[in-house]
């Protein structure tokens, strides 16, 4: 009997551990294999917090709670420019006083982008003074626009192409000016047409809608979260900053402004200090997400 009742609650401490680590919160990540310039999305089920953050690779995490309220998602990525290598992802959940730590590793496989050769004029090479003033003048400005970012997603659903136009594999691209190395390309190009109406690809705010001296007429869009979509080139600008707009809506004309060798659309995708792969933005699903 005493034998008996010893394998009994042996059996009872087993299934209480069972369900303990069945309930116990993870992360898990979309896509599952993450690459130099991934857009990811991270999932931690955990319904019951009133706050759930975190970091990775030295960038804030800030969670959203799902529309079922079972869950919570961040939208986040890894830069074209990040070595490949493991990675360690970091969360907390707060509910009222108790936190529990999360940690997830992730293995970041490198990507392998393409090198392109340009000529353009020669003042996008070699500013000159005044151009100089100019260019840190607007840096100053993006820095600033960047780092106010809304506090909560302001996007809804998946986000769509920016224009009906082909894209182009030019992400990532390492690319000479001139014949001299000046960028990596950190944006989608579309072959578009001057004059093709280009689109908000999600909800937000425009934070940015002027000529600048490299992107030429732009606009910016804060999608919330430290998340934002630029449009570059425009022939035109039809959105004033500030503006609420919506999935879908006009933000300008494609064009061939600023430093180009004709017509398109740049179109890149930034999170907080990171240019991710427009492309991987929008083969995400987020329909269910919120």
């Amino acid at each position: 009997m005493i034998r008996a009742l010893i394998r009994l609650a042996g059996l009872l401490l087993v299934l209480a551990a069972i369900q303990a680590s069945a309930q116990s919160p993870s992360i898990t990540i979309v896509p599952a294999q993450v690459e130099a310039g991934s857009p990811v999305l991270l999932h931690v089920e955990a319904g019951a917090a009133t706050v759930v953050d975190g970091s990775w690779l030295g960038r804030r995490l800030q969670f959203f709670p799902s529309r079922d309220g079972h869950g919570w998602f961040a939208l986040a990525g890894v830069d074209v420019e990040a070595p490949a290598g493991p990675s360690e992802i970091e969360a907390s959940i707060r509910s009222g006083s108790e936190v529990r730590k999360l940690s997830r590793s992730i293995e970041i496989h490198p990507a392998h982008y393409r090198t392109g050769s340009l000529t353009v004029a020669p003042k996008f090479v070699e500013p000159d003074a005044a151009s100089l003033a100019q260019i840190k003048a607007e840096a100053d400005l993006k820095a600033k626009i960047f780092a106010a970012s809304a506090g909560e997603p302001l996007w809804s659903s998946s986000f769509r192409a920016p224009v009906a136009a082909p894209p182009t594999d030019s992400f990532g691209t390492r690319r000479m000016f001139n014949g001299k190395l000046a960028s990596v390309h950190k944006g989608m190009d579309f072959h578009a047409a001057s004059g093709t109406p280009v689109h908000a690809a999600n909800s937000g705010v425009v934070v940015l809608a002027r000529p600048l001296f490299y992107e030429g007429n732009c606009v910016v869009i804060d999608h919330g979260l430290g998340l934002y979509t630029i449009s570059m080139h425009l022939s035109r600008i039809d959105v004033k900053e500030g503006q609420q707009v919506i999935t879908g809506e006009l933000i300008g004309l494609s064009g061939a402004t600023g430093r180009v060798t004709g017509p398109h659309l740049h179109w890149a995708v930034r999170w907080r200090d990171a240019y991710l792969d427009p492309a991987g933005l929008l083969r995400l699903d987020l329909s269910a997400v919120r």
